[in-house]
């Protein structure tokens, strides 16, 4: 018998949401680790409202958890999320994106960048 999960209906929210390719990237890069809004402006190379406006959808759904740190936020994936183990298995089948967050420090550009 198959274990219940999502409704069709949720998964196919999600699922739309992640079909744009830079909110997809980011769910990738917050499973790997939390990140700041100005770590997603360099990585991305997109204006500040055009990062937050994806990360609002994905903050509505439930897909990512917010923390504000003095005048910046930070993102993170939401484990408890009832759709995770789905978007989890879906991450798994992409290219691994911590190199992208090493680049980041190497340049210094790691969360420090906000201070």
């Amino acid at each position: 018998m198959k274990e219940a999960g999502v409704t069709v209906e949720t998964a196919a929210k999600i699922l739309k949401l992640l079909g744009d390719k830079t909110r997809l990237t980011m769910i990738a890069l917050v499973l790997e680790d939390e990140c700041c809004v100005c770590e997603f402006v360099e990585l991305f190379q997109m204006s500040q409202p055009a990062v937050s406006q994806h990360l609002r959808k994905l903050r509505d759904v439930g897909l990512v958890n917010e923390e504000r740190r003095g005048q910046w936020i930070f993102y993170k994936a939401n484990k408890d999320h009832e759709a995770y183990p789905m978007v989890e298995q879906l991450i798994n089948h992409l290219p691994d994106q911590k190199q992208k967050l090493e680049a980041l420090a190497e340049q210094g550009l790691r969360v420090n960048c906000c201070d």
